[in-house]
């Protein structure tokens, strides 16, 4: 069964794809507004991965209706939300039977909540999984330290195919470069460089 995974190219959702690929067809799957490389850096994580890899092309009216959440709010998490739901209804849009991301547990955003997941496999006739909602962060951390290769850094260095990269350049280019510094808050990033051996 083909399964549209949601892909940043970070541990959660590669470490996602690794547990979902036993039981279906996974093709990794990038939401971009084709403002940043976040595409291509989230293609060569997948190829590192060895899973197949799809652009999704989002509205930038998408990203301009974020920013200004986050802006109206002062921290990024409504915002990225938005993002993560839209990024769903595209993939389940794209023609996959089964529609999945890499959010965990804890998460506070983006999280799936029951209805958001009902509504969307009722809305497209598609099956809504999440690999990791039953793991802890501690947890996704061990696990993805035993079997991906990762790098870690500041969100503003590491380039990857997340929401937040591609969220801090639309952030910018409408409020200037000092509004990433009010609305991000300094945290560590991980990109996936492929499997451990």
């Amino acid at each position: 069964m083909p399964l549209g995974l949601s892909f940043s190219g970070g541990k959660d959702s590669a470490l996602a794809a690794l547990l979902a690929d036993s039981f279906f067809d996974v093709t990794l799957v990038t939401a971009t507004f084709g403002v940043t490389d976040a595409a291509e850096n989230a293609r060569e994580a997948a190829d590192a991965l060895g899973f197949a890899h799809e652009t999704i092309e989002l509205d930038r009216a998408v990203a301009e209706g974020a920013i200004e959440r986050m802006v109206d709010d002062g921290y990024p998490r409504n915002g990225i939300q938005q993002v993560h739901e839209a990024t769903l209804e595209a993939v389940a849009e794209a023609g996959f039977d089964v529609v999945g991301d890499g959010t965990r547990r804890d998460d506070r955003a983006p999280a799936v909540s029951r209805s958001v997941a009902q509504s969307l496999e009722d809305r497209h006739g598609v099956q809504y999984v999440a690999p990791l909602a039953g793991y802890g962060r501690e947890t996704i951390d061990d696990l993805a330290g035993e079997l991906l290769r990762i790098e870690t850094g500041p969100s503003e260095r590491l380039a990857k195919g997340d929401y937040e990269h591609e969220l801090r350049a639309v952030l910018a280019d409408v409020y200037g470069e000092s509004a990433i510094d009010d609305i991000f808050p300094e945290h560590v990033q991980s990109v996936v460089r492929g499997r451990r051996e």
